[in-house]
């Protein structure tokens, strides 16, 4: 696992990956095209620090997904250990919740492990070229939703605005991935 975060770092281009949504559609990375960023975080439906942050990411998508910003949510958690974030619950919270992007289900964690994701939530942040830009947390105070993601919202400006990201990574804050033993 440290070997993929390692390969996968500021200035890589990412690795690819097709997963299902909550509606069984698949969802790809795919080719570069045309999204001026791509936003991949990893979260679930236990962790309080993924549920702390939760609306502030989902916000980011609704102010960004306009600007051809693409955004994917990713449960990578084992469900034997960790039922909460089965994909039978993750379909059922999204029956009951309202989301701008599709919460796709990594069952097999290849994709976590490629990416090296190691908390929830972990964001990524893409250019055009899916060359990593931003990793880190959302902001630094997931107890404190005046922050408003302002760490993803900085670094999205950035890639926007074709300029360097001025904080291109941050410690991720929150409950590790529950691997498969």
């Amino acid at each position: 696992m440290g070997d993929a975060a390692e390969e996968f770092a500021i200035g890589a281009v990412a690795p690819g990956f097709e997963l299902p949504d909550t509606d069984g559609r698949a969802h790809s990375l795919g080719e570069p095209n045309g999204s001026v960023a791509t936003v991949v975080f990893w979260t679930c439906n236990h962790c309080p620090y993924a549920l702390a942050w939760h609306d502030r990411l989902l916000d980011v998508a609704r102010d960004y997904g306009d600007r051809d910003v693409r955004f994917f949510a990713i449960n990578s958690n084992y469900a034997v250990t960790h039922p909460a974030d089965s994909y039978e619950a993750m379909q059922e919270r999204l029956r009951n919740e309202e989301w701008p992007l599709p919460y796709l289900h990594d069952e097999s964690q290849e994709v976590a492990h490629a990416w090296g994701a190691l908390k929830t939530p972990d964001v990524f942040i893409l250019d055009a070229s899916h060359v990593l830009r931003y990793r880190g947390a959302p902001d630094p105070d997931y107890g404190d939703p005046a922050h408003r993601a302002s760490w993803v919202r900085e670094a999205l400006d950035d890639v926007l605005a074709g300029e360097g990201v001025r904080l291109a990574e941050t410690e991720p804050v929150g409950c590790g991935v529950k691997w498969k033993k």
